[in-house]
């Protein structure tokens, strides 16, 4: 794991090898020396509702998204306190009063998504209590996988970005937010959704177990539906 400095929020490196400067100066600049380019980036926004914001008026809803482009989808059968929150000045989704796994990931509208080789999925996250989050991709034939790469921030907004090659894949069973049998060779070229999961339910208010998912880019070939 490598930390880069990136104005206020520092840069958490998964998946990927640092060995000189050169690598990472190619680590914070995507889209330079063969890194695919910014395919689509989400940055979230509060619900439209009455009175002040509430763990209810808030909830995760289409109205979250701000790029046309792309669809956010919500998953796991206690997801729906999943809710939209301000923080540092930024909007963020948060776990906190999930009752149980939640995987939540993005879908471009006019794309498949090609996560081989250098594409990177760079997130703003943080995560409490020793919660965990996972990768999560939707294959194009419909199978959902969840990936061996952990993320953990103890607390701290980074800005994380993934690498999907070089670990292992399980198959995820998206109503329950189960892990399952091992997915050998995942095709990775060809993604219908992209996201992360966390497998184990939100602990509530204070410094308990949860997620804070930010902004959002990905940086990947884009393959016309």
């Amino acid at each position: 794991m490598k930390l880069l400095r990136s104005g206020r929020v520092m840069v958490v490196a998964l998946g990927a090898v640092m060995c000189s400067a050169a690598g990472a100066r190619l680590l914070a600049q995507p889209g330079q020396a063969g890194r695919p380019p910014l395919l689509f980036k989400e940055e979230w926004r509060v619900p439209k509702h009455d009175g002040a914001a509430t763990d209810e008026n808030t909830r995760f809803s289409p109205d979250v998204v701000t790029n046309d482009r792309i669809e956010a989808k919500l998953y796991g059968p206690g997801a729906t306190p999943v809710r939209a929150a301000e923080h540092e000045g930024r909007v963020d989704l948060w776990n906190g009063l999930a009752t149980s796994p939640v995987a939540v990931t993005l879908r471009d509208k006019r794309s498949f998504v090609d996560l081989t080789g250098l594409a990177r999925l760079r997130w703003i996250v943080r995560t409490n209590a020793i919660h965990t989050l996972y990768p999560v991709v939707k294959l194009a034939d419909g199978t959902f996988a969840v990936g061996s790469r952990a993320v953990t921030t103890d607390g701290d907004f980074l800005a994380v970005e993934i690498a999907f090659t070089g670990m292992k894949w399980f198959k995820l069973d998206p109503q329950k937010i189960v892990v399952m049998t091992e997915v050998k060779s995942p095709d990775l070229s060809k993604v219908d959704e992209v996201g992360v999961a966390s497998l184990a339910p939100g602990g509530g208010h204070g410094i308990a177990g949860s997620f804070n998912l930010s902004t959002v880019e990905l940086f990947a070939k884009g393959i016309a539906r």
